[in-house]
């Protein structure tokens, strides 16, 4: 981060700056509050002649985030599209070892270059942010090999910074929870399938019906591992509900469902001992 950057606006000039330079641009989209970001100052600072909203396609993310996406794209009035990616049929990234992320973001960036070659696009961006960098993201080892840029990031965004900046904005993603693939949620060196990622999508989608909104459910199967916020475990130990989640999870396949009592905490697997 340039070291004369300090409030949040000028921080944001910079990125606004930064992508006009970048022009024209793909930015990887997720539809999460980055990404979001990114997307509404690259269309306010080049337009939308300039600027592609690409959304990776795969079992790793909810088909309801998807949708979503494209949603939030179309509504900012970008340009939209869909690539397919094929991570699952990686088996360094099938297998998941620790750095499962890097081929996950390796196949989706590498997929983004070949787009912006083919449209003819100069540069490939994404939401990564400063506080990306206290957590394990070997994904961002993949972006710096595929020359993939992030504007946030390079100007010292952190994520409360962009929570703030979309709020006065008016996007409706300020206050969206995060949502890292579905593979987060598998203990590293446990396979990955599509089976195992769709079990966990439905099981989220339980809790989030019935008003859960912090919501991880860590699949140690056949145990179900719950994590949600601290100030919602009397609402879901309470009868019915404790019974109905039960039930419905019961139903997916695991045989225990359990609630872990330290509560959400974001990339809380990568706390977990393993030994690939």
């Amino acid at each position: 981060m340039p070291q004369f950057l300090q409030t949040a606006e000028e921080k944001l000039a910079h990125v606004q700056g930064a992508l006009r330079d970048l022009s024209p641009v793909i930015v990887g989209f997720s539809g999460g509050a980055d990404s979001t970001l990114v997307l509404k100052l690259a269309l306010d600072a080049l337009g939308p002649e300039q600027v592609l909203a690409a959304t990776g396609i795969s079992p790793s993310i909810p088909p309801s985030e998807q949708e979503e996406a494209e949603r939030i794209a179309k509504s900012l009035g970008a340009p939209f599209i869909k690539i397919p990616t094929l991570e699952l049929e990686n088996e360094n990234y099938r297998l998941n070892p620790k750095n499962r992320c890097f081929f996950c973001k390796e196949e989706l960036f590498t997929k983004l270059q070949a787009l912006a070659k083919e449209k003819g696009y100069k540069t490939v961006v994404d939401g990564t942010n400063a506080d990306d960098t206290k957590d394990w993201r070997p994904g961002m080892e993949a972006a710096r090999q595929l020359s993939v840029r992030s504007p946030l990031l390079e100007a010292g965004l952190t994520k409360d910074e962009i929570r703030q900046l979309s709020h006065t904005l008016g996007l409706p993603t300020w206050n969206k929870p995060a949502m890292p693939c579905l593979s987060s949620r598998v203990p590293y060196g446990e396979p990955i399938s599509s089976e195992r990622l769709n079990r966990i999508d439905q099981a989220e989608k339980v809790l989030r019906a019935h008003g859960f909104r912090e919501v991880r459910v860590r699949d140690h199967f056949p145990i179900a591992r719950i994590e949600i916020e601290k100030e919602e475990f009397v609402h879901l130990a309470s009868e019915p509900m404790r019974s109905l989640v039960t039930d419905k999870l019961r139903a997916l396949g695991y045989t225990f469902v359990t609630l872990d009592l330290a509560g959400y905490k974001r990339g809380n697997l990568n706390q977990l001992p393993t030994s690939t």
